[in-house]
């Protein structure tokens, strides 16, 4: 399975998932199949992380040729993505939280877990599903939602291995690898998300949902408590958006969290130059993924290419921020305006480069797109409530 870092392929696959996005769907989405390549889900993932394609433009091409009775579940999943991000951004000392856990974590390794976690990295535990699932992350950077919950599972409870070290597996391998919805979708399995309830892969379930591909009875345990971990932090505002005067001498500057930019030249038409800051390898202490740096690099190059006319003059594509600022110091912009970045590596690289740049009397102004504006602040609790949100934010986006 392979995904083409361009805005045509995500187009192409989204058009050829459509006539199933309704109750195909729902009736078929949890079926693990990659001998089929997935033919029950949309795959899109990969794009919508990166928005090279828009969670805007999935639901409207969905509910283009389906009711959102009929499209119901695979709309939420899309919504999955914006519950998700929501929730982090408005308590980001999670993610914070995580990343002092991991790294404190893989500098205390005992020398036996550390050979079980690269034993499971690797796939050569004996559990056949398991290592399955671990060969396929790492030859395609991709796995079905339902795989993730199982491997996830039995990591925790099975292997009883370090969550957050198995969080930072799939963050490096994934190429759609958030750390939002990989972060909390990990402490929802362990219990640490909806505090008391966990999640438990059981034999009959892995047996149906890959049609008798895997049967692990007797090998997964059966009977395991949640983990024990703080309670989440209390709820903080949305961070607000600083008003950019479209009248500056400005630049532009884009991220792998958003290569849909044309939300950004609505307020800012005319840039005189644009570069690109990729944190892709700041996702974790670890090495990450070579599928995943050439997604990111391949859909940064796709989208300079599209909108090149637009951009003005290229800069750099760098991962390092000094290039960054020292590009914004050389462009002749009065502020740099890029799309928000939600909690996670770019984030971070935004606020360094925004404090780089103070002495030089250059601002960096993020633009956040209305549907997180108008999604986010409804993930205060489980998804469930989110969820009821849903036809409401449908009509008004």
């Amino acid at each position: 399975m392979t995904f083409p870092p361009q805005r045509a392929a995500a187009l192409a696959r989204l058009r050829d998932f459509l006539p199933h996005a309704g109750a195909d769907y729902a009736r078929l989405r949890n079926y693990d199949l990659p001998a089929e390549n997935h033919p029950h889900v949309s795959r899109l993932s990969p794009y919508l992380r990166h928005r090279v394609i828009t969670e805007a433009e999935v639901v409207e091409a969905t509910l283009g040729r389906f009711s959102l009775k009929t499209s119901e579940k695979f709309i939420q999943e899309v919504f999955w993505r914006s519950y998700w991000k929501g929730w982090l951004e408005m308590r980001p000392s999670v993610w914070a939280e995580y990343r002092r856990t991991l790294e404190g974590t893989l500098s205390g390794l005992s020398a036996q877990t550390r050979s079980a976690i690269e034993t499971a990295e690797n796939g050569q535990t004996g559990l056949a599903p398991f290592d399955a699932w671990a060969r396929e992350l790492r030859e395609t950077g991709y796995l079905h939602n339902h795989a993730r919950m199982w491997f996830a599972s039995i990591w925790i409870f099975t292997l009883r291995l370090p969550w957050e070290v198995g969080a930072d597996f799939f963050l490096r391998h994934l190429i759609d690898g958030d750390p939002a919805s990989n972060t909390l979708g990990w402490r929802w399995v362990a219990g640490l998300q909806t505090r008391g309830k966990h999640y438990l892969a059981r034999s009959s379930n892995i047996e149906k949902y890959t049609q008798g591909r895997f049967a692990p009875e007797g090998q997964l345990i059966s009977d395991a408590q949640p983990l024990h971990g703080p309670q989440a932090p209390n709820l903080t505002p949305l961070p607000m958006m600083a008003e950019v005067d479209p009248t500056v001498t400005t630049a532009i500057l884009l991220t792998e969290e958003d290569l849909s930019p044309a939300f950004v030249f609505e307020t800012i038409p005319h840039p005189i130059a644009a570069a690109s800051l990729l944190s892709d390898t700041a996702r974790s202490p670890r090495e990450v993924s070579a599928l995943v740096t050439q997604f990111s690099e391949g859909a940064m190059e796709d989208t300079r290419q599209r909108w090149g006319a637009r951009l003005g003059a290229l800069g750099p594509a760098s991962r390092s921020i000094d290039d960054i600022a020292d590009w914004a110091r050389k462009s002749g912009a009065d502020q740099i305006v890029t799309a928000y970045a939600p909690v996670g590596p770019a984030a971070s690289a935004l606020r360094k480069l925004a404090k780089a740049l103070q002495n030089d009397g250059i601002a960096l102004h993020q633009i956040r797109r209305e549907w997180d504006s108008a999604a986010w602040p409804h993930a205060t609790h489980g998804f469930f409530r989110f969820k009821e949100a849903i036809p409401d934010l449908i009509a008004r986006l």
